[in-house]
Parts: C-alpha cells; structure tokens; sequence
C-alpha cells in the first residue's frame, strides 16, 4: 500500500513538470551571444570574441578560422564561403556570394582534349578559393575588432596543437588512402604515416604561418601576396592553369537573398549558382500537399517528404553560374509551378522516373552566430570532398578545394565548365522568419542539404519544433532526382519504414546519428522582442552551441 502510495505521488509529480521530451540536448538560452558551430574549440572562439564586444561577423569569421585548423578535411582558407547576414536594427538580409570560378586557362576543351570525360580530381578541380575575401569583405562591412584579432584562436590551435575529435578522426581515418595520393598532403595530414587517434594532439604550424600572414598582412596577402604566389607555385609543379591575374582579380558578390513562403513563414536562401533554390521549391510542392497529422515519422509525411524532394532535384540541372546562363529562379519558384509539379505526385506509389520540369524562363562547414543586439550570420564555408582536392599549398600547410568538381564537360549544359565560370554549388546558408522569430540555420552534407533545409523548416513550421528538437530529427537523404533508393536514420519506426518500402521506396536503414549520411547542422533563433537567442547544435557532430561570457 505504502509503494503504491509513492508510485502515485511520483507520477503525479513527474506529471507537474510537464510532458517529457523526444530529443536529447537542450537549447542553449540566453540574452548574450551565441557561436554554434560543429566543433566546440570553434565555438568557443567565437564566444570569446562575441565577449570581447566583437560582432556576429567577427565571432564568425574567428570561429570558421579556428574551424579550417580542427576540422581541416571540412573546411579552410582554401575553400569557397557563402553567408546570409540579417541586420537586426535594420531588420535587412544581405547576402554574399564568395564562391571562386574557375581559372581562365581552363575549359571542357582542354580536358577532352587531354582525354578526360569527367572532372578529374587533383588541381583541374581547383577553383579559385573565395573564402578569405569573402572573410574580408564581411569583415568591413560589419566587424567591429581589428582584422588581426580575430585569427589568434585558430594560429594557436594550428601551432600547439588540439586533440582530434571522434567526427573529424572518423574522416580523418577514412581518407588515407586519398591523403597518400599528394607526397605534401601525406606529409602534413598523416603525420607517422597515419591518421590521427582520438584525443591525439596534431599540429600544423606551416598552417599557423599561413594564417598569421593573413592576420597581418590581410586579404591581400592570399590573393596577391606571398600566399598567393605558393598557390601558384603548387598548382603549376602539378599542371595546373591558375594564374595570378585569376587570384588578384577575384572579388565576392554581394547578392540579393531569393525566398518563399511556407505556411507564414518567410524562408531565405542564396540565388544561383548555389542549389538553395532546390530548398525552397521543395517547400513550395510540400505546401500543395497535407501535412500528416501523426507527426512527422509517419510513412505519409515521409512519402510527401522524399517525392517533393525528387521533384526539386530533378530541376537542378537549371542551375549553375547566372553570369554565364539563363537560370529560371522566378519560374521555378512560382506557387503554380509548385502545384503543377506536386500534381506528378502519387500518395500511394514511389515515382522512380521523374525528370525535370518546364519552368518559365525570364563537404563543408556550417555555423552560425548572433551577437548581443541580436545580429545574425548563417555562415557556410567548404573544401567540397573531404580534404578537398587533396592538393595542399606547399610549405603553407592547407588544402585547396575541389569545387570544379561540380562541373560537367557536357556541352549545352548550364553548368559545363568554362574559364571564369563559378560552378554549381552545393553549400548553402538558409534563414526563416516569422514576426518576431528569426532563425540562421544549416545543415552541411553535398547534395544532402537543400533537402535538409526543408525538413528543417517543416519540423519547426509543420510540427511545432523547437530549433534543437528540429535539428535533432531523424532526417532522410537521396542522392539526387532519378531512382526511389532513399536512405533514413534508423530512429524511423520499422513500420514506417516498412510502408515506405511497399509503396515502392527502397529503402537503406543507416545508423541513428549518420552525419556522413544526413549531415550536420547548427541554428539560432532570436525573439527580437524578448531579446533572447536560442541556440542548437546537432549531435551528429563534435561541436555545440556556446553562449557568450558576461563580461
């Protein structure tokens, strides 16, 4: 009688602390700054600078440098950058575009000619990295602390050392082979001929030399300067074609952020030559179709899901450098283009042939931060394949990408590479407001994240998540349009998944946090009327949402 009597009172009192929750980290909460990145020596840089009374740019740009250094398979000076900055007193977006083209000497003709039928990796897939000027040219227009403050974090880590993290040591040990292929990247990266272990200390002070060059001397340095002329000096020792007019002429594009509504909510992405058009005409097909009542792990949700997401990607083959090609933005992001193509959808049947419609015509690194005043920088930065090209800057310690990659050699193509093209890019910085909600958000994975940016969005817009809850949820990824293989987190109920297979999805059941599979993402929300921030970090990486120290 006595046991029975405390079950009750336990569960009455369990009862008064309301409704348990499905999700494992709570929300960082606070009225001071956050930096959320994937990697919690980067957020705490950037919490620190944010204390220091830098801005979110600053604390951006000082986290993504100390990010290059620990996670160096992901990103780094040698990649490209892309950010949406909202400007809470001014209640505006900016955008940037910091994505490099490729070099002028190089083309589809010259690599067919040399027998290639694809972009082939090494220094042909090089573009030129836009990811300092982009720093740069943030960095005028809203830091607040000197240039050279913000790298002192990321010099240190670079020429003392840091203890490799179980994420990063996972990709780290899975490119050796590639890392062997360049005698100066086996070198640098796989110090002992081996990949670092978990809680090894690694170091790269010829990285720190680099890095210290551009705290001192600036943007200039990289794109005309000493750094510049090793770029040069790599590239040629292995046949490449960039030159250094294709360095000192290169300068980041402010642009104009493209959106859509979702049930009220107004979501930004970046225009072309960035995929995050696919994002937002997902959302516009998911908006024709009824949202499942059951939550979203349901085989009704997820079939609405994967088919507006093969419909979406099926249009990318429009996309590609707007400076170069038609790219129809406004058509394929009209409301009855949406209903046209969500009609194409079948509730009950997998479409494996879908194929891209008739529009009018007229891995990476995310973070992302907001300051005390509630500014906000989504912040995407990114060497493409893990360690990039594979080609590390001799004697300067970091890679170069390989985002020419993304390039085809098929003629007619929006996206066939041509000197002075930026290619099609998959990296993406998204933002979604709603009255006094503003949410900078990312998911970084390849081709993976238009598709996470939308169930995102439909978690917090549809289901009522949380920034962290909708971080956290189990997410699904296909690569690309044609074919119904689809591959879902394994915290899906078998039964759904079950379902999803008999309506003709084939589906590959990966593990419960894949981040190499689903991606990793950051997000902040600010209530600009309470002034408080909210920030989420997701557990499918090493890092976490750090909020700024009270001076």
């Amino acid at each position: 009688m006595y046991l029975r009597a405390c079950c009750v009172v336990l569960l009455s009192g369990l009862a008064m602390f309301g409704q348990a929750r499905d999700y494992g980290r709570s929300m960082v909460i606070t009225q001071q700054g956050i930096a959320a990145t994937s990697q919690t020596l980067a957020s705490q840089a950037g919490a620190q600078i944010l204390a220091k009374g830098g801005s979110a740019v600053d604390a951006a740009i000082a986290a993504n440098a100390v990010l290059g250094v620990v996670e160096p398979m992901m990103d780094g000076i040698g990649g490209d950058l892309f950010v949406i900055y909202w400007d809470a007193k001014a209640g505006k977006l900016t955008g940037l575009n910091s994505s490099g083209p490729a070099p002028k000497g190089l083309s589809a003709d010259f690599l067919t000619r040399q027998g290639f039928q694809t972009i082939p990796v090494g220094i042909h897939s090089v573009t030129v990295p836009g990811a300092v000027d982009g720093w740069a040219k943030m960095h005028e227009r809203f830091g607040k602390l000197p240039w050279k403050d913000l790298f002192q974090a990321a010099i240190a880590y670079a020429e003392e050392g840091f203890p490799v993290t179980e994420d990063a040591q996972r990709y780290w040990s899975g490119s050796v082979a590639a890392l062997r292929a360049q005698p100066e990247t086996a070198r640098v990266f796989l110090p002992g001929g081996r990949a670092p272990r978990v809680g090894e200390i690694f170091r790269n002070p010829e990285m720190a030399r680099a890095l210290r060059v551009i705290a001192e001397k600036g943007r200039d340095a990289f794109y005309k300067g000493e750094i510049a002329s090793a770029i040069l000096k790599t590239s040629r020792s292995l046949g490449g074609t960039m030159t250094a007019e294709d360095l000192s002429a290169f300068s980041a594009e402010w642009v104009e952020p493209i959106s859509s509504e979702y049930r009220g909510w107004r979501v930004y992405e970046l225009p072309p030559n960035s995929q995050g058009i696919a994002a937002l005409e997902m959302l516009n097909i998911m908006e024709t179709l009824p949202v499942g009542k059951a939550g979203p792990y349901t085989s009704d949700e997820l079939h609405r899901r994967i088919e507006s997401m093969k419909l979406a990607y099926s249009d990318l083959r429009y996309n590609g450098d707007p400076r170069f090609a038609d790219i129809p933005v406004r058509g394929l992001l009209a409301k009855d283009y949406a209903r046209k193509r969500a009609a194409a959808i079948d509730p009950k049947k997998a479409n494996c042939t879908v194929g891209a419609g008739a529009p009018t015509f007229g891995e990476t690194t995310y973070l992302t931060t907001v300051d005390k005043d509630g500014n906000i920088a989504s912040w995407i930065q990114s060497l493409y394949d893990y360690f990039g090209s594979g080609v590390t800057v001799d004697g300067l310690g970091f890679l170069l990408h390989d985002r020419g990659q993304n390039f085809t050699l098929t003629r007619g193509s929006p996206n066939v590479l041509a000197g002075g093209k930026r290619p099609s890019h998959t990296i993406i910085p998204g933002f979604m407001e709603n009255g006094d909600q503003h949410i900078g958000f990312g998911i970084m994975g390849g081709s993976n994240q238009a598709m996470a940016h939308a169930q995102f969005v439909s978690n917090v817009v549809d289901y009522g998540m949380n920034v962290q809850q909708a971080m956290e949820a189990a997410r699904f990824r296909k690569n690309g349009a044609p074919g119904c293989d689809v591959r879902i987190e394994g915290r899906v109920p078998a039964p759904v998944i079950q379902e999803l297979n008999q309506r003709g999805h084939q589906v590959q059941v990966v593990r419960e946090y894949d981040s190499a599979t689903t991606g990793r993402g950051q997000a902040i929300l600010y209530n600009s009327t309470t002034k408080t921030k909210f920030g989420a970090s997701d557990p499918r990486a090493d890092g976490a949402a750090v909020p700024e120290p009270i001076r």
